[in-house]
Parts: structure tokens; sequence; C-alpha cells
């Protein structure tokens, strides 16, 4: 009745070598199962005390909740006063739990591995490519598991890479909608292009404007980027926060340093980032440094838990300017680090004075040594899977073209007519006023509920499709299962849309794409490679504003549409979600 029965080393080691009756006459101990949380569920009388899970959250997630209580027959492994795990990396103790005392519990009992069939895929959740197998049992995803690779994640992942697969199935867009009288109707693919042609007839390019989604493959890219450019729109944007990303200098906006390479660093600027729910998986690479020794870590932003220790040294763009001019007290640090790094994050980026601090960043690079023969300690830190190879293949404004907060603007006052909005569900889609939106997407979001065509799309685990990281790593998803209902993969939507349109775009097979890609972007060309960028000029030195650094994640278990629609992700949030502090006054 082991739901690990199949996939046991333990079991499997009996079942070979073991002998067939137990040697032990007394009787079998019982224990208590703990709660550890909606993740993980325990049968704690299979326990055999390797203490794994206990080190596991000391050492590696840096979360110090577990331990052992009692001394022999009476130990158990548990928290000390009974909660849910406080980590997003909890869900690795399943995997490495040798007994199946602790078990996935939205999984548990609902198959069994023979009955799986497995898809080495990635994860596109956030910027980091995690490395993953998808587990599919017909049209059905049942689970998503880490794949070893040692430069990326090593063989760990995090809760909501690990757990949201159950918004792959809800809230799904499987079938061409378009409004009237003022409702979303369901309608035929030929009726909804139709539609779109008849209402983009005469309207000219500049008043047409598309913006690209977070979780959007290269494929679709590259081809939406060839309409726009047929139908003369200067009007597209990847960068929905309004990161201030130069496209032109791909050292700009890369993690340089790859990775695996922070654990060649000796010391750890951080810009208005928070690594540990930004990008879990290269903040558990920081504190595997810093566990080390002789690894120092500053922080200039809002002061939160990342789980190892780090020097304040202010909230905001002052104390970076501190640093460029060099009155700064960790300054001396800087100057003694051999091999330094430094990491930007998106809050600090996505400002008005984005520009500005982006910058400053590269000064204190230059100006401190982070550059050099075999090193570049620049990095910038995405949240979004798309973001990276969007801005390889230059979907950024044109000439005269308007970014995200510009069509915003435009559209509201009617100088655009038209927004395309490819997987955009992070903007603020009431600031579209009158114009006539065009949603393609996988999930009934933010987006869709503002559009007045919608196109059904395929989510990551529904297409063969390149995604780069945020080192600039091109990694392949595999197609683990088929799109539901009429949904069609994203360039082929596009392509087809492009014909309807009198424009077409002449990439008939995904090989064709693919040649287009590498056309645009070379790097792209090699899955699993990393093309180290020159170092260039970059940036626009101007006025720092003096507002404090914002994390741009608010929820991390609520980032996008399939967290979002996520009910296992959604009790998470609500069980990590902060407890408000009591009303005072007197009450009668």
């Amino acid at each position: 009745i082991c739901d690990q029965g199949g996939e046991c080393d333990l079991q499997d080691l009996t079942l070979f070598y073991g002998p067939d009756h137990s040697r032990f006459e007394e009787n079998k101990r019982g224990v208590t199962d703990k709660y550890l949380g909606p993740l993980i569920s325990t049968h704690m009388t299979r326990c055999i005390h390797c203490t794994r899970c206990i080190r596991f959250a000391s050492e590696i997630a840096g979360v110090e909740e577990l331990g052992a209580t009692g001394r022999g027959e009476e130990m158990e492994i548990g928290t000390w006063v009974e909660h849910a795990i406080m980590s997003e990396l909890s869900g690795n103790m399943i995997d490495i739990c040798p007994v199946g005392a602790l078990n996935s519990k939205p999984f548990a009992y609902r198959a069994r591995s023979w009955e799986l069939k497995k898809t080495e895929s990635i994860d596109v959740l956030d910027a980091v490519g995690c490395n993953v197998t998808v587990d599919t049992r017909g049209s059905e995803v049942m689970r998503v598991l880490p794949r070893l690779n040692e430069e990326i994640n090593e063989e760990w992942i995090s809760d909501k890479t690990r757990f949201a697969y159950d918004g792959l199935k809800k809230r799904r867009l499987d079938v061409p909608m378009v409004r009237r009288d003022g409702r979303l109707r369901p309608t035929s693919w030929q009726d909804a292009f139709a539609t779109i042609r008849a209402r983009l007839d005469g309207v000219p390019g500049e008043r047409i404007a598309a913006i690209v989604g977070d979780l959007v493959d290269c494929e679709a890219m590259v081809v939406l980027k060839d309409v726009m450019t047929s139908l003369g729109s200067p009007h597209v944007d990847c960068r929905q926060d309004g990161a201030k990303l130069d496209a032109r200098t791909r050292c700009s906006y890369i993690f340089n340093t790859t990775i695996a390479g922070i654990e060649d660093a000796d010391l750890c600027l951080l810009i208005g980032t928070n690594p540990r729910f930004e990008a879990p998986l290269v903040n558990a690479r920081i504190r595997k440094r810093w566990s080390r020794g002789g690894f120092t870590i500053g922080r200039i932003g809002p002061p939160d838990d990342l789980t190892y220790p780090v020097a304040e040294l202010g909230a905001g763009p002052q104390s970076l300017g501190e640093i460029v001019d060099g009155s700064h007290a960790f300054c001396e640090r800087l100057k003694a680090a051999e091999r330094a790094m430094l990491i930007v994050g998106q809050g600090a980026l996505a400002r008005p004075d984005g520009n500005a601090i982006l910058a400053a960043a590269r000064a204190i690079a230059d100006g401190f040594g982070m550059i050099g023969d075999g090193w570049n300690g620049f990095n910038v830190l995405h949240t979004a899977a798309a973001r990276v190879g969007g801005l390889d293949l230059g979907l950024v404004p044109g000439k005269g073209g308007s970014a995200v907060e510009g069509i915003l603007a435009a559209a509201g006052d009617g100088e655009i007519e038209v927004v395309y909005l490819l997987g955009a569900d992070e903007i603020a889609t009431d600031r579209l006023g009158d114009a006539f939106v065009i949603y393609q997407g996988h999930h009934g979001d933010r987006g869709a509920t503002r559009a007045d065509v919608i196109l059904p799309g395929a989510a990551y685990t529904e297409k063969d499709a390149i995604y780069v990281n945020t080192e600039g790593r091109p990694q392949r998803a595999e197609r683990a299962i088929f799109p539901p209902g009429e949904a069609k993969e994203d360039w082929r939507i596009l392509r087809a849309l492009s014909e309807v349109l009198g424009h077409t775009v002449p990439l008939d097979t995904l090989g064709q794409v693919r040649a287009r890609l590498a056309e645009l972007a070379p790097q792209l060309a090699h899955a699993g490679h990393i093309q180290p960028a020159p170092w260039k000029s970059f940036g626009r030195e101007g006025k720092l504003g003096t507002a404090a650094f914002v994390s741009p994640i608010e929820d991390f278990y609520r980032t996008d549409p399939i967290s979002r629609a996520s009910t296992i992700m959604a009790e998470c949030s609500a069980l990590h979600a902060p407890v408000p502090e009591p009303a005072t006054g007197t009450h009668g």
C-alpha cells in the first residue's frame, strides 16, 4: 500500500537481495503522523531516523524547523510546535526520504509510477529554467519532479515548480471567443480571425501595439515580431513590468557570472532583489557558497530573511550612490574582494530611475574590479522566463515605438486602436481604454477578462518550445501532453493569423521557425549552452530616486496565470500570508 511502490530503492533492494521474512519478533512501534503543511503527507511509522529531512532543512533550505525529540524508542522527527514547513524548497524532502515517510500530499494515491509517461522538460514559472521531468497519464499532468543539472538547479526545484501543476487544468481557454453584446461567446477559429481582420482593416501600423507576457516561448515571439513588422507597427515590448533593460547590449541583461559561477565568488552585492522568492534556486546556490565560508553578502533593499546572514547597506538608491562615489563603508570590502559579483533585481530596474540604477551598477562593476579575464561579476536576475529570450530577439520598441507604459497611455487616450496581448497578464488592463484587445494565451486570467477576441494557446507542457533562462542559456521544453479542446501552439496561431490578415509570415514548420530564431539571435541555436556576452558600456546616468527598493514578488505562490489557477498554491499562499496586527482600542 506504500505509495512509493515502484520507485523505492529500499523496496527494490529488499525484493532482489533481502530475506523473505523479518528477524524481529518485537511489536512494531507506532508513531503519530505529523502535520507539515499542504504539500507533504507523513507516514512517520516508516521513519528510520536517517535525519536527511532535518539536514536538508537546516543545511540546504536554511530553515531550521525540523528536529528530533525524545530518545531511543521514543525518538520522533517533527517540528517542536506542530506547523507547516515555512520553506519554498520543502518539497525536496519528499525526494530525499528513503522510506516513504514523507510523501507528496497532492499526488498521494493518485497513480503508480509505472502508469506514468515521463517527459524531460524545463520549468518556466521563474527565470532560472530548472530542469524537470513532467509525469503524465493520458491528457493530465500528474506531477513534476526535478531533473539533475549541476549547472542550474542541481537536484532541487522550488515548491511552486513542483506543485503548481494542478493549475494547468483549471481556468483553461480551450475555444476561441469573441465579445458580442458585452459578453465573450465561444466561436470558431475562422470567425475569430475574421473578426480580427475586419477590425484591423484600414488601421495604420502606428495605431497597433503588442505586449508579450512572461511565459511566452521564443518561437511565438519571433513570429509575432515578424507579424508586427509586416503590419508596420513599432509598438512591441516584452518588458511587462517596465524594466529599463537595453536589448542592444546583451551583457547588461543576463546573469553573466552564471548560476554555477556563484560558487567561485568571494563577495556578493544584492541590489533591489530578494532572490529567495524571485529565484529560490539561485538563493540556494548563494547559501551553498556562504556555507563554505569566506563569502560576504551585502544588500541594498528591504530587509528580509534570505536564510543566510547579510550586511544591510541601506534601503534604496542613496546607498547605491554612496558605493559608486566610494564613501560607503562597504567599499573597503569590495576593494579587498578578488572575485566580487553583484546581482541587480527587477525591483531596482522597473522604476522610473531604472536606467540610472543600471548605470550605477555598471559603474560599481567597473570601479571595483568585477570585470576581468574569465570573470564577469555583473548580473541581472530576472523573474520572467520569457524576458531574456524576448530581449535577445529584439522584442522592444522600434524607431518611434512605445514601451509598455507608452502603449497603455496611448491606448487610454485613443491613439492606439488595437492591442495584441500575447500571454500578457501582469499589466494594468483597465488602462487600455476603448482599444480593441486581442488576447492569446492559455488561462482565463487578467488579460482574457479584458479581451474582445480570445485565441486559446498552449501551456509550456503542451508544446515543443525554446526558453532562455536568466543566464542567457537557451533550453528546450518538450511537449508532454496536447493542448485541451481547440487550443493550439502559439506560433501556429500567429502564422495562421498572418495569412488571414494578408501579411503571410513564410514560416510553415517548427524547423523554419527555429532557423529564423538562429538568424535573429545565433546564440539560441545551441540549446543548453551559454554564449558569453562581451562587456560594453550601457545604462544612462541620471538622478537616482529616493524611494526604497521593493521586490516585484508580492506573493511567491501566485505570480503567473498557472500558479494563480492552482488550488494547491492558493492553500500555500493563505498559509504564508502575514497575520494582520490585532486591532487596538477599547471594546464595549
